[in-house]
């Protein structure tokens, strides 16, 4: 009787936490933040070429687009879209501002040794705050600014879709 009372317990709690996983995989976790368009966070950050500390005040004008593109020197789809960033640098409506995120500064400097700077201007983030900010979930991530608003955000690396869409908005 005694083993039959084990093995029942046994089979009832496997059973249990089978149940439990199922519906673990059923739900998903994945965070998508809202698109809605949003000011642009204030925040201060250290200018890469001159280590001084930049207020955001001071960066983005109200009449002029804006991307702040997100980038990392380990991620490999930041190397993959930054041939995109020189085609868009381009264009003379459009100010091109890096935030490189939790980076080795020497690291990001070979980066960019290697594959050129796009960037009229790049703002560390050593500890990933000011992206947190941003509502960034990754690297690469891009938003485009006017008018110190977010009007349209990109997850992921920029391709020839997002150039032509960036085209059309400030036209």
């Amino acid at each position: 009787m005694k083993k039959k009372i084990i093995s029942f317990l046994i089979v009832s709690s496997l059973i249990f936490i089978f149940i439990i996983f199922y519906k673990g995989l059923n739900r998903s976790n994945f965070y998508k933040p809202k698109s809605e368009i949003k000011n642009i966070p204030q925040f201060l950050a250290i200018s890469f070429y001159s280590k001084k500390k930049i207020d955001s005040k001071n960066i983005f004008n109200t009449e002029k687009y804006y991307l702040l593109n997100i980038w990392a020197s380990w991620c490999v789809p930041c190397r993959d879209e930054h041939p995109i960033l020189f085609d868009l640098a381009k264009n003379e409506k459009l100010e091109i501002i890096g935030l490189n995120y939790k980076d080795k500064e020497s690291n990001a400097q070979n980066f960019l040794d290697e594959l050129g700077d796009p960037y009229e201007q790049i703002l560390l983030d050593k500890d990933g705050t000011n992206a947190i900010e941003w509502g960034a979930i990754g690297v690469p991530e891009t938003f485009l600014i006017y008018k110190n608003k977010v009007i349209k955000k990109f997850i992921g690396p920029l391709n020839q879709k997002s150039i032509k869409e960036i085209a059309q908005i400030i036209k």
